[in-house]
Order: C-alpha cells, then sequence, then structure tokens
C-alpha cells in the first residue's frame, strides 16, 4: 500500500472544526486572521521589527483575551455580498425619500433659524464621524479573529455611508441659504475651537491613541458610541421633526439601524468572552469606568447646541447617558 493510501482521509476543508456543515458566513470569514499567535511573530519579518512589535504588545499582550477568540459569532452574521445587499436597499429607501423632499422644495422651507443650528450642530460632525470610522477600521485590524475582524469593518463602513449623506445634506442646504454652510473650514473651526464640541473631540481623539485593542473596544463601542449614537441618531431625530425637518430626521432614523446592530454585536462579544473568561468583567469595567466620565462630559457639552435650535430640545445630555447606561447594563456592565 501507497504511502498516499495509507494516511488518513482528511476533510476537504482542515481548518475548520466543527463537525457539521459551515454556513456561508462561515467558509467566508473562519480563520482568515491567520497572523494571531503565530510564532514566533504575526508577521513574516524580523521579529522585532517595529509592527509585529505594535501587534504583539496591543493585541497579543492585551489583557483581553480568550483560548479560542475563532468560536465567537457576530449576531447579524453578514458577508460582504448580504452586507452589500443590505445597505443597497437602504441607500435606495434614502434616495426615494431625498427625491421626494427636493420635489417639494424641501431646503428652501426651513427656517433659517434651524439652518443655523444644523451648521453648528449636524455638519462639524462630519469629523466626529470619520474619527468614528478610523476607530472602528482599528478595531477590525486588530482584532484576534477574523469574526470580530469583518463585523467591525463593516461598522466602519456605516460610519462613513453616515459621513457622506451629511456631505450630501450641508451641499444641498447651501444651495438655498448660502454657500459659507458648505465651507469645510468653517466646519473645522467649529470641531477644533467651539467651546461645545471640545469635550466630544477630547473622548474620540484620545480613543485613537487607545492602542490595546481590548481598550479600544470597550471604550468605543462600549461607551463612546451609544453615547453618540443616542445624540446624532435619536436626539437629533426627534429635534429635526421638531423644527420641521422631515428628510434629516429620516436620515436619523435610518442610521439607528446600523448603530442598533453594532450594539448587538457589542453586547454579543462580551458575553461571550465573560463566559469563556470571567475575570474578563472586571478588566472590561475598568475601561468603561476610564472612558465614561469623558463620555458624559461629551454629551453634557453637546447637548447646548440641541437647546439653540428654534425649537429646543430638553434633557439631551439625560437621555444620551441613560441609553449609555442601558447598553452597559445589557453588557452586564455598570454605569456608575
Amino acid at each position: 500500500m501507497s504511502t498516499t493510501e495509507g494516511r488518513a482521509r482528511r476533510r476537504t476543508w482542515s481548518l475548520y472544526e466543527e463537525k457539521r456543515k459551515p454556513r456561508e458566513y462561515e467558509v467566508v470569514t473562519h480563520r482568515l486572521n491567520y497572523h494571531f499567535r503565530r510564532e514566533p511573530a504575526p508577521f513574516e519579518l524580523d521579529p522585532d521589527a517595529p509592527l509585529n512589535r505594535f501587534y504583539l504588545a496591543n493585541r497579543e499582550g492585551s489583557p483581553f483575551q480568550v483560548d479560542d477568540w475563532d468560536g465567537f459569532r457576530d449576531p447579524s452574521q453578514l458577508t460582504y455580498r448580504n452586507y452589500i445587499a443590505l445597505q443597497r436597499e437602504r441607500e435606495s429607501y434614502l434616495d426615494n425619500a431625498i427625491d421626494d423632499f427636493e420635489r417639494r422644495d424641501h431646503y428652501a422651507g426651513l427656517d433659517p433659524d434651524w439652518v443655523r443650528t444644523v451648521a453648528s450642530l449636524y455638519v462639524p460632525s462630519r469629523f466626529s464621524g470619520h474619527v468614528l470610522q478610523m476607530l472602528s477600521v482599528y478595531v477590525s485590524q486588530m482584532a484576534p479573529s477574523s469574526y470580530i475582524t469583518v463585523a467591525f469593518h463593516f461598522q466602519g463602513g456605516d460610519e462613513m455611508r453616515r459621513v457622506q449623506r451629511n456631505a450630501y445634506l450641508t451641499k444641498a442646504l447651501s444651495l438655498d441659504h448660502g454657500a459659507e454652510l458648505a465651507d469645510p473650514n468653517a466646519a473645522r473651526a467649529a470641531w477644533e475651537d467651539a467651546e461645545a464640541w471640545q469635550p466630544l473631540r477630547e473622548l474620540l481623539e484620545r480613543l485613537l491613541i487607545a492602542y490595546d485593542w481590548g481598550e479600544a473596544f470597550a471604550g468605543l463601542a462600549l461607551v463612546a458610541k451609544p453615547a453618540y449614537d443616542a445624540l446624532f441618531n435619536e436626539q437629533l431625530a426627534a429635534l429635526a421633526r421638531a423644527n420641521g425637518d422631515g428628510l434629516l430626521a429620516l436620515m436619523a432614523d435610518d442610521f439607528a439601524l446600523d448603530a442598533a446592530r453594532h450594539r448587538a454585536t457589542a453586547q454579543a462579544l462580551v458575553q461571550y468572552a465573560v463566559v469563556a473568561q470571567p475575570e474578563l468583567r472586571d478588566q472590561l469595567q475598568t475601561w468603561v469606568s476610564k472612558w465614561l466620565p469623558l463620555a458624559d462630559a461629551a454629551v453634557e457639552a453637546t447637548s447646548a447646541l440641541f437647546a439653540q435650535a428654534p425649537v429646543p430640545a430638553h434633557d439631551v445630555a439625560g437621555l444620551a447617558r441613560t441609553r449609555t447606561r442601558e447598553t452597559l447594563a445589557q453588557c452586564g456592565l455598570d454605569g456608575g
């Protein structure tokens, strides 16, 4: 008998270890992240190369670890194919809504005082939105499992979707209410200098240098994102409706569907981690306690912009803080 004939027959796909047929989600996602815990170093470079040292310190060296990250499954189980199909349908919905509002000359009919509120509250959010996209992609890049990588990569795409609609609406408003609305220098000046934006800017820009992948995940997904989405989806939608801007309200409502999916991913990842390693709950709580005061300060300062609308919103900061604590409670964590 030949050596080949004597070998035990192996499965067609030896990387998949469960004794069942893999779903499409698993076929295109499983163990794409081949370099986690790879010896002697993640990448085929000198083990002492800066790239290898960075990953070893901030991913393999993170205290947020379980024995098998590849057992995690995102609740949405999105692949590139069905993510594109999902968002194409959502984008078609928004395009049709925009066409309908434009036929009714919606932008020209808005209260000028409301447009000034949009200029100070909504237009500069393109910068915070870009930071959220960068943070999502960082967590995706540093994640120890491709199941986590894929989920946060799509989250980064969702953030860019929100930023792109901001750019469109800003330009459309400028055609009826003055070219200065679309001046990027004015929006940047608000983001960098306006008092109401600085606590949010501090929160997000400090998160950009939270290099430990576990801390980046906790600060973003458990603290900053829930607070931010409560402001710029839920509260912005309510404020826009109260001030006669149905289009902005519909857009914010649509982005809230993305945010709900992001929270479900975060909750599932926390649950998976603390079931595998119960002591990780304390580590996550430490990170939450570190970032939560910055998030509370951010929503308190930003809420002042909501109060400047012709029909102002009330207790915006309180509602945002409540939503953040609800997210933490769903993850089994304490919001203080």
